[in-house]
């Protein structure tokens, strides 16, 4: 096998594994219509599966669509006898079978199968399924099909609801280092604090209110009087003596 093939069987098997918990043995679910298109290219299927996903994988089929292959007669007698030598999984319709499309789609709701399908109508039918996983026939060579768009948007779907979560926890525990934590430890409301006192530095100081010209007149009369009151006349020594003298 071409290693391009290779590269791109492995990309798709590891995203079903990733994000859809696919795992080894890879389990491939067949049916008539895969077998019958082996039949006609002559090739061995078991041999070509394990050689194209190089690693263990488990081919199953159902009740149900062995007895449709039987029902079809000669048409699909070889495919019949080929899927016969597949194990048989029971997939809960027995004595009450169905048709083989309905037995693979209630096969795959629950359990992580890779459908090995030529049937086009049940191919449309699970690609519009997220996680979904479908092998076919191309002539000869068997081809796993590449993630479906509603496999792909499940995805992102998905990584967005993640990654949306991360940042909200990121974001609380930053709340938590700040000290602006809305909830306490134990889950309950933390008490809000009232408003603070304002920074005395940030606070402009208050500007003095203009004077009018008579307040300011008043004020320095009034300045005036105080001083002449507080003013004393020094008499000198001599006048003093001759004052006394009578």
């Amino acid at each position: 096998m071409k290693i391009s093939r290779f590269k791109k069987s492995h990309k798709t098997l590891v995203f079903f594994a990733t994000n859809f918990d696919y795992r080894e043995p890879y389990q491939v679910l067949i049916d008539a219509t895969f077998c019958q298109a082996a039949l006609q290219h002559k090739i061995i299927i078991e041999e070509q599966i394990k050689k194209y996903f190089q690693c263990q994988a488990k081919l199953l089929t159902t009740q149900c669509v062995i007895l449709e292959a039987e029902a079809l007669g000669a048409p699909l007698t070889g495919a019949t006898s080929i899927v016969k030598q597949f194990h048989v999984h029971k997939c809960g319709h027995e004595g009450k079978p169905v048709a083989a499309a309905d037995c693979i789609k209630s096969m795959t709701k629950d359990n992580r199968y890779i459908v090995a399908s030529q049937d086009r109508r049940l191919q449309q039918s699970l690609r519009k399924i997220p996680g979904r996983c479908l092998l076919y026939l191309h002539k000869a060579t068997p081809v796993l099909e590449a993630p479906s768009d509603a496999s792909k948007k499940c995805v992102q779907k998905r990584t967005k609801q993640l990654m949306l979560g991360k940042q909200v926890a990121k974001i609380d525990y930053m709340k938590q280092q700040q000290g602006i934590c809305t909830t306490e430890n134990d889950g309950t409301p933390k008490k809000k604090k009232g408003p603070k006192n304002p920074n005395p530095l940030s606070c402009k100081k208050s500007k003095k209110q203009k004077e009018s010209p008579q307040q300011i007149l008043h004020r320095v009369e009034q300045t005036t009087l105080t001083k002449a009151k507080r003013k004393r006349v020094k008499i000198p020594a001599h006048v003093k003596e001759a004052l006394s003298k009578p």
